[in-house]
């Protein structure tokens, strides 16, 4: 409960920033504001208050609860600002928030360039705020839970002993810096290429957090072709690593960075499929060579990276593109970022376990040691990596055969699903492409959809092992 009253606490007073907003430009929104500060407040004092120990210290057992506790209750009470704004049910608002903290960026809301600024910037603001909390997540709590392989990333940060617990709060200081440095830096860009203060501001926010959020129903396609290439480079750094943006930083040396396999993996991925897409693209006469190389370049890195901006309708380029695109949607960018997707580390592990077996077909009794960024991948290892990969793909049938049930086409079903569970944003079809929302689908699917928010953006295992009856039996 002390944990969740904090990040309660925070989470009202960054609510100031809309409020503060919305009085200057005298909207009627920034009275939801003012109320949800002062309910979430309470509640925080409250639970801060009964929660509070002489000593605290979290089991394995308990970070699971609470990673899962938190995000969820975080989406309840953000979700209050956006309740009635509109006409908005607590269903999309409920469903806006979730895909705002997991970064997801899939929208039901229509009108967005009318729409007060109070509300916009809270999107916005909701976005950056889960993209540096899953990059903490991924950094200090996923690995020390060995969630999917993540243990193979285990660093000292990772260790949540007393010891070490000052290290811990360095390594989230020195990645909160740069995070906010990235953001500076991607706003005055933005801001230079045409947009105002206000656009390049929210864009800037779900840029880096790799989120996808607009302040436009046209999304990036409102803006000019230089914001394009600005959005392109920052949606790439970020899908790097910030631990090794830190370390790149602060020893002012590139290496740090692209000696990681899962960088090279990462960008190699981009510049090959960015290349062939281009191609594609101008050989068909559909773009000039330049248009071709921009707008393939920034689709591939808005999927790849999970953020998910809107430019045009790459299902409208052709069959082979299409069925590309699905497989970017699940592969994701690199751990320790703010990306979702299953993450370039996992499917470079996987085939290089595949080339293993292979050898070990031919030479049975010869022994072949696998490693990834200089670790000896152990059995350990791969028994997570295998549970995560058959977790996410029995997940997204669940899913998708839950949409299905409640009435939606198999392409929308399948492709929602798909976006859920990766964090990406759009879907494919009439009905969720990237030319259209999800305002359309029935309630319940929206709730479904935003389980499958929280589960991707969690990893999955995290929030799965709370069914477990052996969770609950030994408390």
């Amino acid at each position: 409960m002390f944990v969740t009253g904090i990040v309660l606490s925070k989470l009202s007073l960054l609510m100031l920033a809309p409020l503060a907003l919305g009085m200057a430009y005298d909207e009627s929104g920034y009275v939801e504001f003012f109320y949800t500060i002062i309910v979430t407040q309470t509640v925080a004092f409250a639970l801060i208050r009964w929660g509070k120990k002489p000593s605290f210290k979290l089991s394995v057992r308990g970070m699971f609860l609470l990673t899962t506790t938190v995000w969820l209750v975080a989406c309840v009470f953000g979700a209050l600002p956006l309740y009635r704004i509109d006409h908005i049910s607590f269903t999309d608002a409920f469903f806006e928030t979730m895909s705002g903290l997991t970064t997801t960026g899939s929208t039901v809301l229509a009108g967005l360039d009318e729409m007060p600024k109070s509300a916009l910037l809270w999107r916005s603001m909701l976005q950056w705020l889960g993209g540096i909390g899953f990059i903490v997540l991924s950094v200090a709590i996923l690995p020390f839970l060995n969630v999917g392989g993540m243990r193979l990333f285990q660093t000292e940060s990772s260790d949540w002993s007393d010891k070490n617990t000052p290290k811990t709060k360095n390594v989230a200081s020195n990645i909160l810096k740069v995070y906010l440095l990235l953001s500076m830096l991607c706003a005055l860009a933005y801001h230079l290429t045409g947009m105002d203060w206000f656009e390049a501001i929210n864009h800037a926010m779900t840029t880096i957090s790799t989120g996808g959020y607009s302040t436009s129903d046209e999304s990036m396609a409102h803006f000019s072709n230089a914001s394009h290439w600005v959005g392109s480079a920052f949606m790439l750094l970020g899908g790097l690593p910030f631990l090794l943006l830190v370390q790149t930083l602060r020893h002012k040396d590139i290496h740090y960075i692209w000696r990681d396999a899962q960088v090279r993996g990462f960008i190699i991925l981009i510049a090959v499929v960015g290349g062939m897409m281009s191609l594609w693209l101008w050989l068909h006469g559909t773009f000039s060579l330049l248009d071709a190389l921009r707008i393939s370049i920034f689709n591939i890195i808005s999927i790849v990276t999970t953020t998910g901006y809107g430019l045009t309708d790459f299902s409208h380029w052709g069959n082979f593109t299409t069925v590309l695109f699905i497989f970017l949607m699940l592969v994701g960018a690199c751990s320790g970022s703010t990306s979702g997707g299953i993450k370039i580390f996992r499917f470079q592990l996987a085939s290089g376990l595949f080339s293993r077996q292979l050898k070990q077909l031919v030479h049975p009794n010869g022994i072949y040691p696998h490693r990834y960024n200089g670790r000896l991948v152990s059995e350990q290892h791969v028994r997570s990596l295998v549970a995560f990969i058959f977790a996410f793909f029995f997940t997204l049938i669940l899913l998708a055969s839950g949409l299905a049930l409640l009435g939606l086409d198999p392409i929308t079903a399948l492709s929602g699903a798909m976006t859920a569970l990766a964090n990406v944003g759009p879907g494919l079809g009439r009905v969720i492409g990237p030319d259209h929302n999800f305002h359309l689908l029935p309630d319940s699917a929206k709730w479904l959809l935003s389980l499958g928010m929280l589960l991707g953006r969690l990893e999955v295992l995290t929030v799965l092992v709370l069914f477990l009856p052996a969770y609950w039996r030994y408390r």
